[in-house]
């Protein structure tokens, strides 16, 4: 006993210091347990924070391609009401008959009539293929507005939705409703918009071919600048946004499109009415006018190398009458109306980048109004 006592005393302060270190190496063991463990679990929260965000981005991109896909079946059928619209109002084919009629009974026609049947003739040349160039561009973009706007509505609806079925059945009427009337929509310019496309844009050809006679010579160079002229000067009437009435209502609640009947009727659909009211937003934006000349510029270069390929030699470099030049102008109006896995024209605004990149940028994030 005395000499427990004796040990003690003799090695107390060592004790106290040995157990104050197994102490503290013992706390900073747990310590440093616990915080591996948080970091553990931190990480593995990370992992699957990272998967899930993976998994999004793999559905957003699979739901944005289908969503893409829905124009190639909406473009079709707006692209083939349009070419039946344009031939019916501007129809060349009475004035054909009359020239070649004068051509092969000259005394029918006085000088003067052909001259005028001729001018006649050049307009609505130009006015056809401006406005077939024009209508077509838009009709495949604003296609590609409607869905992409759409498309990031029904997902960020079916996105909340998940695990309430009851819900989802509910409002999968509700949405095909209103979705089938958005994309009906698209029919307000063959059906409304025309009257006024077709005077606008032949009063911006009678601007630019009044001081260009039927002997003045065309080349690739001078057709496609009169081209652009015509639509750069129809593009101006009216200030920035005036494009936007041959596309959409003015008044949008008052509108609504049934098939196969062309009437206004009233309705009251909230969710058609903020669907049309985005379109509007996206279609008077600074963004979707400069794609729209990016697109039709890329649509005249593709026009005037298919027109210059009619002449021998592949091109119209030496220059030729304009009177020689209508024809092949004429006939370009069909193909620019063309059902889209065939249009060229259409393939062609597909693939230009900034197009793609700007349909992108609207399906992740609508512009702010």
């Amino acid at each position: 006993m005395l000499s427990v006592r004796n040990l003690w005393r003799r090695h107390r302060r060592k004790i106290f210091l040995t157990a104050g270190v197994l102490g503290s190496g013992y706390l900073l063991y747990k310590l440093f347990s616990a915080h591996r463990h948080s970091v553990q679990e931190l990480e593995r929260e990370l992992a699957v924070q990272r998967e899930n965000e993976e998994l999004v981005k793999a559905q957003m991109q699979a739901h944005f391609e289908n969503i893409q896909r829905i124009s190639d079946v909406t473009l079709p059928h707006a692209l083939l009401d349009l070419s039946c619209r344009i031939a019916e109002e501007l129809d060349l084919s009475l004035l054909l008959e009359r020239l070649i009629q004068g051509k092969g009974q000259p005394s029918t026609l006085t000088q003067s009539e052909k001259l005028e049947l001729w001018s006649r003739l050049k307009i609505l040349s130009f006015t056809k293929m401006t406005l077939s160039v024009w209508a077509t561009t838009m009709l495949s973009l604003y296609t590609k507005v409607q869905v992409n706007i759409l498309g990031r509505h029904l997902y960020i609806d079916t996105a909340r939705s998940l695990g309430i079925s009851s819900s989802m059945e509910s409002g999968d009427v509700i949405e095909r409703e209103y979705q089938k009337k958005f994309l009906d929509s698209v029919d307000f310019l063959s059906q409304h918009g025309m009257p006024a496309l077709i005077f606008d844009m032949e009063s911006a050809t009678k601007e630019v071919l009044k001081g260009k006679k039927l002997s003045t010579f065309f080349n690739n160079t001078t057709l496609h600048e009169t081209i652009m002229q015509i639509l750069n000067i129809f593009m101006s009437m009216g200030g920035p946004h005036s494009l936007v009435k041959y596309m959409i209502p003015e008044d949008v609640k008052s509108y609504s499109t049934t098939s196969g009947d062309d009437d206004l009727v009233p309705s009251d659909v909230n969710e058609f009415e903020q669907l049309m009211m985005e379109a509007r937003e996206v279609l008077s934006s600074t963004e979707f006018g400069s794609i729209v000349e990016i697109s039709l510029k890329a649509v005249v270069d593709t026009l005037v190398e298919l027109i210059g390929a009619k002449f021998s030699g592949g091109s119209v470099t030496a220059g030729l009458p304009l009177a020689k030049v209508l024809p092949p102008v004429a006939q370009m109006c069909p193909l620019l109306l063309e059902e889209p896995s065939k249009n060229q024209f259409i393939k062609v605004i597909k693939n230009i980048q900034e197009v793609e990149l700007f349909f992108t940028l609207l399906y992740a994030n609508m512009p702010p109004a």
